[in-house]
């Protein structure tokens, strides 16, 4: 049988104009113009920009996702053009004219009238450039150029891969995350740095300016001012003593405004403490200086019509809502970072996020990243760049600038608890000080430095890959003990299968009743049991099946909740009872 194109209930009521919401909601100015819609792309062999264009594509949909109208592969070595103009009207144009570009994935060139404006490389974090200089009265010319080498280079890829199967996905490239303009006056806001400390009941705002200026911070209670500072450079603002905190079961987010002589942006914050302590004889993960069992799912943010882009802001919502409804209080984000707007949504809603760094490399030595570790061999040291496939300098120093392009881009995000820099050795390398300096970078959350194995003793929590055997906790006296992985089980509903003829599983059930049977006894032995033992956290895998891998809670097109919605709620309000001290 053929490979389904499946459309998701969002992508089959898609306009010519998706995604027009704000799309940084840590960061809002009333200037916006969002660029979102259909441009002209062409594929071409070689960097020279094409005389003719192949067609439409609607941006910000990857030329491989269906909802972008092109469905075709960028393979490595092509280049990918994208084309459209803007004409700015005075009563928008200010001082400076900022491009903004969600994602593009990975390597980017952008043009106007002709200019190089930009040079970035990454595929998964944000940029911007200052076009200022290259517009001019009437219609501009913008143009963007394209290279990426998914999985044949060392650059981050996550999971795409250039020959997708099992737990190997299709690769998407190019734009694939909104994009749109602001103007600003010269002197104007840059960006900003928000550190709540819920001991001393205060906030630490650390703006960064294009001029030296005096910066007022304003917090608000919805429209009711509560607090006020203003000065230069670190700005602490004293929270009222009955402060309200934020958590899963009461996210309350407070507005901060940001106040300067030309400028003005708008940002939130929640007061919030993430930690670890030991109570009774195991140290648990901390919210508020209170033990929180971290309840969560793998999250892969793979969309059957739109690949790595939703089809639209209720779709990102409809993921987290969802999860949260059946009693999970926590997503890791796998192998990907998202739109600003879906942290926003966790941000808001009271979930939980453990953010994954997307991995890079070069191809990898499956004996230590696959077989391996399930027969015990775990703890190889990641000094040996070759066997991890990072024996490139330029393969490790790509990692760092993009490891802290996200956690920068990501900082203010309220509801990221922890980092993991790195996931099942898939180019790992020297984790211990990336840790470490991840614990300097940021303080305020925790580190799962090498998720799942080959462990090198670092980080906050002693993390476990289980699959195919029942659990059996693995003791640390001063890391926090977590299933980090396991489960996978999977039940198959045909008519919403991306491959009918292929399942790629951990273990299968044939009727929906045997698998919702199977998992309930899985999260009898493996979690419930083990939590009075010192387990506290888990990550079930997962949230929504991707092509092959059809052992999510939802198909792969958001239409069938596989997953005993009463049951799954008993078990997670009697985890979210248990005793943790």
């Amino acid at each position: 049988m053929a490979l389904k194109q499946l459309k998701t209930p969002w992508g089959e009521n898609l306009t010519d104009k998706p995604l027009q919401e704000y799309p940084r909601p840590q960061f809002v100015r009333k200037s916006y113009v969002n660029l979102n819609g259909y441009w002209e792309y062409a594929i071409t062999q070689n960097e020279y920009f094409p005389i003719h264009y192949d067609g439409k594509i609607l941006v910000p949909f990857s030329p491989e996702s269906p909802l972008s109208g092109v469905n075709r592969q960028l393979n490595p070595g092509e280049y990918l053009f994208y084309k459209r103009t803007l004409t700015l009207t005075k009563a928008f144009v200010k001082d400076v004219v900022l491009l903004n570009f969600g994602a593009v994935d990975c390597i980017c060139d952008v043009f106007v009238n002709g200019k190089n404006v930009c040079h970035h490389v990454g595929g998964y974090n944000s940029f911007t450039a200052d076009i200022t200089c290259a517009l001019k009265d009437g219609e501009n010319i913008l143009i963007v150029r394209v290279q990426d080498f998914t999985d044949t280079s060392y650059h981050t890829n996550g999971k795409q891969s250039t020959h997708r199967k099992g737990m190997w996905y299709t690769p998407q490239s190019g734009i694939w995350q909104t994009v749109w303009m602001e103007s600003v006056p010269k002197q104007y806001i840059q960006s900003v740095k928000i550190i709540p400390d819920y001991d001393n009941a205060q906030v630490e705002v650390l703006p960064v300016c294009s001029t030296d200026e005096s910066v007022t911070c304003v917090v608000l209670d919805g429209e009711t001012e509560v607090a006020k500072a203003d000065g230069k450079g670190k700005i602490v603002v004293q929270m009222p003593a009955d402060f309200k905190s934020w958590s899963p079961n009461e996210p309350f987010l407070y507005n901060l405004k940001l106040i300067t002589r030309r400028d003005e942006v708008m940002c939130y914050f929640g007061m919030r403490k993430f930690g670890y302590e030991r109570f009774g004889k195991y140290l648990r993960l901390t919210l508020n200086n209170q033990p929180i069992f971290h309840n969560g799912l793998l999250d892969q943010g793979y969309w059957s019509d739109g690949l790595y882009t939703a089809p639209s802001d209720e779709a990102l919502i409809f993921d987290i809502q969802k999860m949260k409804d059946l009693g999970f209080n926590m997503l890791r984000k796998h192998i990907k970072v998202e739109p600003m707007r879906w942290y926003y949504h966790c941000d808001r809603l009271g979930m939980l996020v453990w953010q994954d760094m997307p991995s890079g490399g070069t191809k990898q030595h499956k004996w230590y990243t696959l077989l391996a570790p399930n027969i015990g061999f775990d703890k190889t040291k990641d000094s040996n760049y070759r066997i991890f496939s990072r024996q490139a300098q330029e393969s490790r120093d790509r990692y760092w600038t993009e490891y802290e392009e996200m956690l920068n881009q990501l900082y203010n995000c309220t509801s990221i608890a922890m980092w993991v820099p790195f996931n099942e050795a898939w180019g790992q390398f020297d984790a211990n000080k990336v840790a470490e300096w991840t614990k300097q970078f940021d303080p305020t959350r925790t580190v799962d430095h090498a998720s799942g194995w080959h462990d090198q003793g670092g980080g906050d929590i002693k993390s476990m890959h289980v699959y195919f055997k029942p659990v059996r906790l693995k003791k640390d006296k001063n890391r926090v003990v977590c299933l980090t992985e396991f489960g996978g089980y999977v039940y198959k509903d045909m008519e919403h299968s991306f491959n009918p003829d292929h399942t790629y599983s951990y273990k299968t059930f044939k009727t929906q009743k045997a698998f919702n049977d199977g998992l309930k006894k899985l999260y009898e032995r493996d979690v419930l049991r083990l939590i009075s033992k010192g387990l506290s956290a888990t990550v079930y895998t997962q949230v929504s099946d991707v092509e092959d891998e059809v052992n999510g809670i939802y198909t792969y097109d958001r239409k069938v909740l596989k997953v005993d919605a009463q049951m799954i709620k008993i078990i997670n309000n009697q985890i979210a009872r248990a005793k943790l001290d």
